[in-house]
C-alpha cells in the first residue's frame, strides 16, 4: 500500500498533528448534526426522476447524507474519539457509512443509463452505472478508510471489509470492465465528468487496493483516461462549462496529479496547467460575483478547495492565483468546508501552512482586461487592481458549449463589483435539464439574454456561433466585436460590439449594427429598476447603473420576472426585471453608465 500519510494527510492516531489542525467549525457542525436524524434515502425519491422529471428528492437527500458523514469523519479524527470511550462523532460516521454501503445505488437516476434501457424506475445492484454519485460515495469511502481505519477496526471490525467490497463492485469493477463509458470522452467530448469520476478511481485504488499489480494497473488507466480530458482543454485555460464547473472539473485534475504524486506515481507534465489555475480569478467581478456564462449560478459559493488552488499557484509561481485562493476562503470565514468533499477538507485541515495563508492579505489579482480567445470571453474593467467601478464581460462562443445556454453575443455588467445587467444563471435541475427539452426552461432561453433578437430567437448547435471575433485591448478602451449573424435561423448579417470606455466618465456601449428593423434588445436586470423617457436606472446594494437610448426611434417595456426556483432566488432574491428595447429605425445603440 501507500504511504499512510498520503497527499499530506495523516490518520487519526497522529493526535498531535489534528491537535493543531483548527476544526473548531467543523466540530460545532458535527454536534449539531448529530441532533438530527439521519437523512433517509427512499425508492420512490430516486424514481421520481422517471415518473415527473424531479431528481432532487434523492439528489438532496443523499448530498446531506454524505456531508453528515464527512461531517462526523472529520470530527472524530479532530477529537481523536477512542473505543471503549463514549464516541458519539465515530458511531455517527459508522451509521453513515454502513447506510450508503447499504444503499441499492449510487448513482442518480438521470444518469442510469442501464435502468432507462430496462424500462424501469428502480436501480439493479447487479448492474451498477459509474456515475458522479457513485465517484462521490467510493471517494468518501476511501478517505474514511484511510483517516479513520484503525479506529474503525476497534469499533466496528468488519466495517472496512464492507466498504472495499462495495467500492469494488460499483466502481473499479465497472471502471476496468468496461471501456467505453461515455464520460471517457473517447469521441474527443470528455468533460467534467472525466477528472471527477477518475479522481474517485485514484482515490480508491490508492487507498483501498491491496494488489500492488492491480494498483497499477487502475493507475494507468486512470492516467491514459485524463489523457482524453486534458488533450481537450483549450491553451488558454478556459473552460466553457464556467467557473462553478472548474471545481469538479479542472480542480480534480489537479488533484489526481497531486494523487499520484503522494502515491508514488510519476506525474506527466502539462503545460496547460499554468492558464488552467488563472481560470477562476479571471472570471472574477468582485466578492463573490463571477461570469456566470452557461450552468453557473451567479454568486458562487464559499465551500471550495481554495487551498489546492493556492498549493497550484504557489507550486507554479503565480501569485495572482495565490492571492485570490486565500481572500476567497478568508471571505469565506472557514479554512475548509465538509461540503466540498471529505478528502479536499482533510488535506485542508492537515495542511499547517494554510491557516496561515488565510490570515494573510494577499496582492491584488484584478487585471485591467482578461481574454481568452478559445472560449471568447472578455472581462475588462474601468481600474486595474480593483472591483470598484465597471466592469462589463461579454461572451461570443457558440450554442453548442457544455452546459450551454442560448447566450451568443450576451453581456454583463457590473458597478463596483455588484453584477446589475445579468445572466440569470442556472434553475433547478430536473430529467429534461440535459435532453432535447433543454431549451423549455427560460433562464437558458435567449430572450432571457442580453442578446439582440432580429425577429427570432437563437438557435441551439456548434454552428450557432459568432464569426469574426475581433477583439481590441488599450488603455482607454477595450473591445469585443462579432458578427452574430450564425445563431439566429435566417439572419445574414449582424455586428455587435460592446465597448468599455476609460476615463473621467466611464461608460459602456453596446452597438448593434444591422439592417434588421424592428429589432429588441434585450436586457436582464437585477436589483430596483426605475422607467424613464429614453433612460432606465437599476440600482442594488447601494450602487447603481443607468443605461440610455435614443427614445425617438425606441420604445422601451420593462416586465417583472418573479423567481420560485430556489437556486435562482438565491442568487437574485424574489425577482428579475426584463428591459425590451424595441428599435423601430435608425442606430441599435444603448450606453450605460454608473451613477455615482
Amino acid at each position: 500500500m501507500v504511504s499512510s500519510v498520503l497527499f499530506g494527510v495523516p490518520d487519526v492516531r497522529d493526535r498531535a498533528g489534528w491537535a493543531a489542525a483548527d476544526g473548531a467549525a467543523v466540530l460545532a457542525d458535527a454536534r449539531a448534526l448529530l441532533a438530527r436524524p439521519a437523512p433517509v434515502l427512499t425508492a420512490t425519491a430516486w424514481a421520481r426522476t422517471f415518473r415527473d422529471g424531479v431528481r432532487t428528492d434523492y439528489e438532496d437527500a443523499a448530498r446531506e447524507l454524505r456531508e453528515r458523514v464527512t461531517t462526523l469523519v472529520l470530527a472524530a479524527v479532530l477529537t481523536g474519539e477512542t473505543p471503549p470511550d463514549e464516541v458519539p462523532f465515530l458511531d455517527g460516521a459508522i451509521d453513515g457509512l454502513v447506510t450508503l454501503a447499504e444503499a441499492t445505488t449510487w448513482c442518480w437516476a438521470p444518469h442510469d443509463r442501464h435502468a432507462a434501457a430496462r424500462g424501469e424506475v428502480l436501480a439493479d445492484p447487479d448492474d451498477p452505472f459509474l456515475d458522479l454519485g457513485a465517484a462521490e460515495v467510493a471517494s468518501l469511502f476511501a478517505w474514511s478508510d484511510h483517516a479513520l481505519g484503525p479506529h474503525l477496526d476497534r469499533r466496528a471490525p468488519g466495517l472496512r471489509k464492507r466498504l472495499r467490497r462495495e467500492v469494488e463492485l460499483r466502481v473499479l469493477t465497472p471502471f476496468e470492465r468496461i471501456r467505453d463509458w461515455h464520460w471517457l470522452g473517447l469521441d474527443g467530448d470528455a468533460h467534467n465528468w472525466n477528472p471527477w469520476i477518475h479522481s474517485a478511481v485514484l482515490t480508491a485504488a490508492l487507498l483501498l487496493v491491496a494488489d500492488e499489480e492491480r494498483r497499477r494497473r487502475l493507475v494507468r488507466l486512470v492516467v491514459d483516461g485524463l489523457g482524453h480530458y486534458v488533450a481537450v482543454l483549450p491553451d488558454d485555460g478556459g473552460i466553457d462549462e464556467g467557473v462553478a464547473y472548474w471545481w469538479h472539473g479542472a480542480c480534480r485534475l489537479l488533484e489526481c496529479l497531486d494523487l499520484l504524486a503522494g502515491g508514488g506515481f510519476e506525474v506527466p507534465e502539462l503545460p496547460v496547467l499554468a492558464e488552467l489555475i488563472r481560470f477562476p480569478h479571471r472570471m472574477h467581478l468582485g466578492g463573490d460575483a463571477f461570469v456566470n456564462a452557461g450552468d453557473a449560478p451567479a454568486r458562487l459559493s464559499p465551500a471550495q478547495p481554495w487551498h489546492v488552488l493556492h498549493r497550484w499557484g504557489e507550486r507554479l509561481g503565480d501569485a495572482a492565483v495565490c492571492a485570490f485562493a486565500a481572500a476567497r476562503a478568508r471571505a469565506g470565514g472557514r479554512l475548509v468546508w465538509p461540503s466540498a468533499g471529505l478528502g479536499r477538507a482533510l488535506s485542508g485541515l492537515a495542511d499547517p501552512g494554510w491557516r496561515a495563508v488565510v490570515a494573510e492579505a494577499g496582492e491584488p489579482w484584478l487585471a485591467r482586461e482578461e481574454w481568452l480567445p478559445r472560449v471568447q470571453v472578455l472581462v475588462a474593467r474601468e481600474t486595474a487592481g480593483t472591483a470598484r467601478g465597471l466592469t462589463v464581460a461579454v461572451k461570443a462562443g457558440h450554442n453548442g458549449e457544455r452546459h450551454n445556454h442560448l447566450d451568443v453575443g450576451s453581456f454583463w455588467v457590473a458597478a463596483d463589483g455588484v453584477p446589475l445587467v445579468i445572466d440569470a444563471g442556472q434553475p433547478t435541475y430536473t430529467a429534461a435539464s440535459f435532453g432535447p427539452d433543454r431549451y423549455q426552461a427560460w433562464p437558458l432561453r435567449s430572450e432571457w439574454h442580453n442578446v439582440p433578437e432580429p425577429g427570432v430567437p437563437q438557435e441551439a448547435g456548434e454552428a450557432a456561433g459568432a464569426r469574426d471575433v475581433r477583439v481590441e485591448l488599450g488603455a482607454a478602451e477595450a473591445v469585443l466585436t462579432a458578427d452574430l449573424a450564425a445563431a439566429y435561423p435566417g439572419v445574414p448579417r449582424w455586428i455587435r460590439s460592446v465597448r468599455l470606455v476609460r476615463g473621467p466618465s466611464a461608460h459602456v456601449v453596446v452597438e448593434d449594427d444591422d439592417s434588421v428593423r424592428p429589432v429588441r434588445l434585450r436586457h436582464l436586470l437585477a436589483g430596483a429598476v426605475e422607467l424613464a423617457d429614453g433612460e432606465a436606472s437599476v440600482s442594488r446594494n447601494g450602487v447603481r447603473v443607468r443605461l440610455c437610448w435614443d427614445p425617438r426611434h425606441t420604445t422601451a417595456e420593462l416586465e417583472r420576472r418573479e423567481l420560485t426556483d430556489p437556486l435562482l432566488r438565491a442568487s437574485w432574491g424574489g425577482y428579475l426585471s426584463r428591459l425590451t428595447l424595441l428599435v423601430r429605425e435608425g442606430p441599435a445603440r444603448v450606453r450605460l453608465e454608473q451613477v455615482r
